[in-house]
């Protein structure tokens, strides 16, 4: 239909228009896009074969939709991208405040200038990214906010009393008319907040003040709500939930895959940043592991959650550190170290919820922790399994390297060593070179020099060698040598 030309109220009962629920709007395009095979929800990864049918399958029964789940599970990220099942375009009264469709208007505002002017009544057009609104439910939101209150300035200003509806300054939800309407962090909204919401799903109806006011409002709800939230700051009153068509449960990433490609989506990066620094596809399965580690660890808080935000800020983090090395020492391109990882720290602390546990040790060695549990994870997949308990007696394919740090004062790497000083130390370690050679004959040079500082974090990890941080870099050396020196 074109828009351009039609802009009174005649013309668009002459082009055939026909009115329509956002709901059905939704439904007819989601239909129209399922026979198509197009992608509704782009740029959501993990959820193909959970959440999204469930969303498609509530938005065909036209449900209010509560998407249930912990932070940085794209809960808002979805409710957004369901802008793209509106229509292009849709008309409204001219000077409406509440979106009046033409055809079925509902404020006094637009019945009375229908009325008085009929076909000749000016129509606009409203654009689908205009309608979209959003609220974060906070403690002081109140009824006014949402519903609507009394307005006394536009009392005094049109001589009306307050016993005439004109007086209705209208909030946010019946601005939202014929819009999606999302309401985030649902429990934090205040009990009698959300009672007030129970007409307008059930009925569509609104009241303010002791106006007997109805506005069948045509509106689709979607709410966003954390687990956490219903014991620890509100709850969602019953009748409410009770009301809301469906409930989707959203999850975190099921595997290092789905979590990789969302990282590298949403990483905010300079592009002079990702071009001079390279990243081995096993450092990104490193930092994605990070974050299982956390999901699962004895120190983290696990109904709070490990927001994918994690990774998209350690990520960064990982690129700025490798950058302000080659800044220092005045190198063209670099690629990242494991030592670099010891700069994603500030983005997992600033993340990470702790228990009491995690409380008495601190956040910086849970962070500490974490990594080295993601290197004790991904180790077995390419090097043979360390076992916790070994005969004394038995040989492994470590004892070489592991006697060679026996003979060595300690093996540093700092933070700022250039690439060429960086490679030529650990080039300088032979078991290590004989150990890639055995068991990683296919690497190419480039990503050589990560897993060959991997294999040192490693058996760190699993307690054949120790490893000392110093404030510019880290020092490596046999778990015992070092005692027996001691001594």
């Amino acid at each position: 239909m074109n828009t351009e030309n039609i802009k009174t109220l005649g013309q668009l009962k002459a082009s055939g228009y026909q009115s329509k629920s956002i709901k059905d709007e939704l439904r007819d395009n989601l239909i129209v896009k399922i026979k198509a095979k197009e992608s509704v929800f782009e740029g959501v990864w993990g959820y193909q074969n959970s959440v999204i049918p469930e969303l498609e399958r509530a938005i065909l029964s036209r449900h209010n939709i509560n998407l249930l789940g912990l932070r940085g599970q794209a809960k808002t990220r979805l409710a957004r991208l369901m802008v793209n099942l509106l229509d292009q375009f849709i008309p409204v009264v001219q000077g409406s405040e509440i979106h009046d469709d033409p055809l079925r208007p509902l404020s006094r505002y637009a019945i009375e200038l229908i009325k008085e002017r009929g076909d000749e009544t000016p129509v606009t057009w409203l654009h689908r990214d205009d309608r979209f609104y959003e609220k974060l439910a906070t403690p002081d939101v109140t009824v006014a906010d949402l519903i609507g209150d009394v307005d006394p300035i536009k009392a005094a200003n049109m001589k009306l009393s307050y016993a005439d509806d004109r007086v209705i300054h209208f909030g946010m939800i019946p601005r939202a008319n014929r819009c999606i309407f999302v309401i985030n962090e649902l429990p934090d909204l205040q009990a009698r907040i959300q009672v007030s919401l129970f007409n307008i799903l059930q009925e569509g109806d609104i009241q303010i003040r002791g106006f007997k006011l109805r506005l069948p409002l045509d509106l689709q709800f979607i709410f966003t709500a954390n687990p956490e939230d219903y014991t620890n700051r509100g709850s969602i009153v019953t009748p409410l939930k009770d009301r809301i068509g469906s409930q989707i449960l959203t999850h975190y990433p099921e595997d290092l895959e789905t979590a990789k490609r969302i990282t590298k989506q949403e990483a905010k990066l300079d592009e002079r940043q990702s071009g001079v620094v390279y990243v081995p596809e096993l450092a990104m399965d490193l930092l994605e592991q990070i974050s299982f580690e956390a999901r699962n660890s004895e120190y983290v808080d696990a109904k709070s959650g490990v927001s994918a935000r994690m990774s998209i800020t350690a990520f960064e983090n990982l690129l700025s550190t490798a950058e302000r090395r080659i800044l220092l020492s005045g190198e063209s391109e670099t690629a990242v170290r494991i030592s670099d990882f010891m700069g994603v720290v500030p983005a997992i602390t600033g993340k990470i919820e702790l228990v009491y546990e995690g409380e008495q040790e601190g956040a910086g060695f849970v962070a500490e922790t974490l990594i080295e549990e993601a290197i004790k994870t991904l180790f077995p997949s390419l090097f043979p399994k360390i076992n916790k308990l070994e005969r004394k007696d038995a040989e492994t394919p470590y004892d070489e390297l592991v006697s060679w740090f026996f003979d060595q004062e300690g093996f540093e790497l700092f933070d700022e060593d250039s690439d060429k000083t960086y490679r030529k130390k650990l080039d300088s370690i032979a078991p290590l070179n004989h150990l890639l050679k055995e068991h990683q004959p296919d690497l190419d040079k480039k990503g050589s020099y990560f897993i060959k500082e991997l294999v040192l974090w490693g058996l760190v990890a699993h307690k054949k060698l120790s490893k000392y941080r110093m404030s510019d870099g880290v020092r490596f050396k046999d778990l015992y040598g070092s005692y027996i020196s001691g001594l």
